[in-house]
């Protein structure tokens, strides 16, 4: 668990609708429905899902469930396959190439544009299917009983991938904590045009 590491990023949110109790006990569920599709076996170069916190290979909550006394503890998983651009550029090269020596036997001199997108697309398939998707794990908190989700990363990328894959899954909207909607929390809306005028503080 990389929430468990000595040191790490956190990106801090509120779910800004009601939860309901009926959702809530519909979580583990919601989770298997949108849980992490595993890419080995095909040539597809993203995928994205929930899987147990304990195990990145557990889509079904086998290992252990989902519920941690008065959390939930998930994690997103994210698959990518990345082919070297020097890999791509030689595999597309000697390709383009048989592609000439052919159309050379039968009068032309040249490859058309048209064919040769679609040799790099062939080609990029083909790589694809070769190459190992790299999985990317990241933790999740959810702490039902103050309406705080907690996620162990700040990449803005991941972030966003992770807000539209929870509102898709759950229906809920989240809202980043940062200092100025913390203190918009902790005092109140009437404090905006207050907070909104302050300048930060400099330390030398």
């Amino acid at each position: 668990m990389s929430l468990l590491s000595a040191s790490l990023g956190l990106t801090r949110y509120r779910i800004i609708e009601e939860v309901p109790t009926e959702l809530l006990q519909q979580v583990p569920e919601k989770l298997k429905q949108f849980c992490m599709v595993d890419i080995d076996g095909t040539a597809d170069e993203r995928s994205f899902g929930w899987t147990n916190i304990d195990d990145m290979l557990d889509m079904n909550w086998v290992v252990s469930p989902p519920e941690k006394a008065d959390y939930f503890a998930f994690s997103l998983r994210l698959d990518t396959r990345r082919i070297p651009p020097s890999v791509l550029k030689k595999h597309n090269t000697i390709a383009t190439n048989k592609e000439l020596e052919h159309n050379k036997e039968q009068g032309k001199n040249f490859v058309s544009r048209d064919r040769k997108r679609e040799i790099k697309e062939q080609v990029t398939l083909r790589l694809r299917a070769r190459t190992l998707p790299i999985p990317a794990v990241f933790d999740i908190i959810w702490n039902a009983s103050a309406n705080r989700i907690y996620l162990d990363t700040t990449n803005a990328k991941v972030r966003a991938l992770f807000e539209d894959h929870f509102t898709l899954t759950f229906d809920l909207h989240l809202e980043p904590l940062t200092p100025f909607f913390m203190a918009m929390d902790i005092l109140g809306e009437d404090a905006a045009p207050r907070l909104e005028n302050l300048d930060p503080t400099i330390f030398v």
